[in-house]
C-alpha cells in the first residue's frame, strides 16, 4: 500500500496544477490579491467570454490565453473538452489559471471541471471571487437581505431546461430574495413560472445588467412587467433579476412609476 501512494504522489508532482479563480463581476479593482497573483504568474489563462477587458489586460502579454467563451446556445467549446483543455495543459507541467467570471463554484461549472481534474490525477484548487450577485446588488445599494424585508436569499439558474417543470414555491415573497442568474432571456417564462408557483403580481423586481461596470444599469418594476420591461430596455446579458421587496431599496430608476404613467394608471 506504501508503494502504490507513493507511486501516486510522484504521479501529481509531475503535473503541473490548475488554478479556478473568480474574476469576480468585471471590475479589476475587485479582484482578490491572490487571483491578481495567479494571473500574473499563470503559464497560460483559460478564461471566460465574460471577463471584462480591463482584467484580461492584467494578464502578462507573453502568457498564452484561451478563450472558452459560452454564449446562450453557442458554445466555442462544449464542456467536456475543455475540462480537457485544462488537464493536457497540466499534464505538461504547466501552471493553468482558469479564469471564470463571478465566483467559480456559483453557477460556474468549476465543480465539473474540479471533479475532472481530480479524477485525472491533476491538483487543483479553487480561488473563490466576488459573485456577480454581491457585485451587482453592491453597485445598485441594493441589500440582499434587510432586517425590514428580507432573512433569506436563493439563487437560481433562469436558463434551465425544463423550467415549467421546476417547483419554486416559497422561492419568492414575503421575507425572502429571489436572484435569478442568466434569466434574461427567459423573463417572461419566469415571471409566468413564479406567478404559477405562488409568488404575488406586485411583488417588486429589479434588472441590474452589466454590474460593476461603466455600462451598468439598475431599474426596478413589478413582477408582472417584468418582461415586457426586458423588451421595452432592451435588456442585454449579463444581467441578474432580483425579485423580492429589497428591490425597492438602492438607486434603481424605478420603471414601474414610469410605465404606470404612460398606460394611465397614475395620472
Amino acid at each position: 500500500m506504501e508503494k502504490a501512494t507513493n507511486t501516486i504522489n510522484r504521479h501529481i508532482a509531475t503535473n503541473g496544477k490548475v488554478y479556478l479563480v473568480g474574476a469576480g463581476p468585471g471590475d479589476p479593482e475587485l479582484l482578490t490579491l491572490k487571483a491578481l497573483r495567479l494571473i500574473e504568474q499563470a503559464d497560460i489563462v483559460v478564461h471566460d467570454g465574460l471577463i471584462s477587458q480591463e482584467i484580461l489586460e492584467l494578464i502578462p502579454a507573453d502568457t498564452p490565453r484561451i478563450s472558452v467563451a459560452k454564449k446562450r446556445s453557442q458554445h466555442s467549446r462544449p464542456q467536456d473538452q475543455i475540462n480537457d483543455l485544462l488537464i493536457a495543459e497540466a499534464r505538461q507541467g504547466h501552471m493553468v489559471v482558469r479564469l471564470k467570471g463571478g465566483d467559480p463554484f456559483v453557477f460556474g461549472r468549476g465543480g465539473e471541471e474540479a471533479d475532472d481534474c481530480r479524477a485525472d490525477g491533476i491538483d487543483v484548487e479553487i480561488v473563490p471571487g466576488i459573485s456577480a450577485a454581491l457585485g451587482c446588488a453592491a453597485q445598485a445599494k441594493m441589500p440582499l437581505t434587510h432586517r425590514d424585508a428580507a432573512s433569506a436569499v436563493t439563487f437560481v439558474a433562469g436558463q434551465c431546461k425544463g423550467l415549467s417543470d421546476q417547483n419554486w414555491s416559497g422561492l419568492a415573497g414575503t421575507g425572502r430574495t429571489l436572484v435569478i442568474y442568466m434569466g434574461v432571456a427567459n423573463a417572461g417564462a419566469i415571471v409566468e413560472k413564479l406567478i404559477a408557483d405562488g409568488a404575488s403580481p406586485d411583488l417588486p423586481v429589479a434588472i441590474l445588467e452589466n454590474g460593476t461596470r461603466d455600462s451598468f444599469r439598475a431599474m426596478r418594476t413589478l413582477l408582472t412587467d417584468l418582461g415586457d420591461l426586458v423588451v421595452r430596455e432592451n435588456v442585454q446579458s449579463p444581467a441578474l433579476l432580483v425579485v423580492g421587496e429589497v428591490a425597492n431599496y438602492g438607486d434603481a430608476e424605478n420603471k414601474f412609476l414610469e410605465f404606470a404613467q404612460r398606460v394611465g394608471v397614475i395620472a
